[in-house]
């Protein structure tokens, strides 16, 4: 699609003897929205949080622009700022309201004035509908509301990449669809995404690329088509009749 932002080079994963993550390699280019599918336990959270350096490889290269940045030639906290992530968990910051978590980190690390992060803030938060709710303390709002939040504070770091691990997994199921809306957006606005899902219409409807994980490898990967109405492996065919047999 467009220009190559991250390249995934035989990374590797393990936790003592347990091998987690075995010889991954991909690709994210400028404009991709790649879902990431497969069983629980195939590796897929853990792939996410070592792109964004929330643990270390066993070994691997993962190139930004291609400077390997496991060999310490950019910090992890200014990397953070080009690839974003979103947690199932929402990870807000309780003692502040919805718009001094979007102003927070914008301020510390990005060095933006108040006011300069104040209006990038309420950009995005108008962007995901909660500029209502910006006086607001986490407590006070509801799941949904809180990813959306989450998605706001990422997108006002101005990444390159925003990582979602499981954003819908922790909410109820009337509220998933209002952040799955917010991504499509986000999709038609030609946010590069990475999304770790077990929602299958949105990685079939809104994903231009789709990677399968099985048992810590990518077995299968391509285009939804290929993957929805072709699987090729026997572990991708299988994993998907079980979604259609719900």
């Amino acid at each position: 699609m467009g220009e190559n932002i991250l390249k995934i080079n035989h990374l590797s994963k393990s936790f003592g003897s347990q091998a987690v993550l075995k010889d991954i390699d991909f690709e994210v280019s400028k404009g991709d929205v790649t879902s990431v599918i497969g069983p629980s336990g195939s590796g897929k959270s853990t792939l996410l949080r070592c792109i964004n350096l929330l643990e270390t490889p066993t070994s691997g290269e993962i190139l930004y622009h291609g400077k390997n940045v496991l060999k310490g030639g950019i910090r992890p906290t200014k990397y953070r700022t080009h690839v974003g992530m979103v947690f199932q968990s929402f990870n807000l910051f309780n003692n502040m309201t919805v718009l001094e978590n979007c102003m927070a980190g914008q301020i510390k690390v990005l060095k933006r004035s108040k006011q300069e992060a104040r209006e990038h803030a309420m950009m995005y938060l108008e962007k995901v509908g909660m500029a209502p709710y910006i006086n607001a303390r986490p407590r006070q709002i509801s799941g949904g509301q809180k990813q959306r939040v989450a998605i706001a504070r990422a997108l006002a770091m101005d990444p390159e990449v925003i990582l979602f691990d499981e954003p819908t997994s922790a909410l109820d199921p009337e509220m998933v669809g209002e952040v799955l809306n917010v991504m499509r957006t986000l999709a038609e606005d030609s946010v590069t995404m990475l999304v770790v899902t077990h929602e299958m219409a949105f990685a079939k409807d809104v994903s231009n690329k789709v990677v399968f994980m099985y048992d810590g490898i990518i077995r299968e990967e391509g285009s939804p088509e290929e993957l929805f109405m072709n699987p090729k492996r026997h572990e991708t065919q299988d994993f998907l009749a079980r979604f259609r047999n719900k």
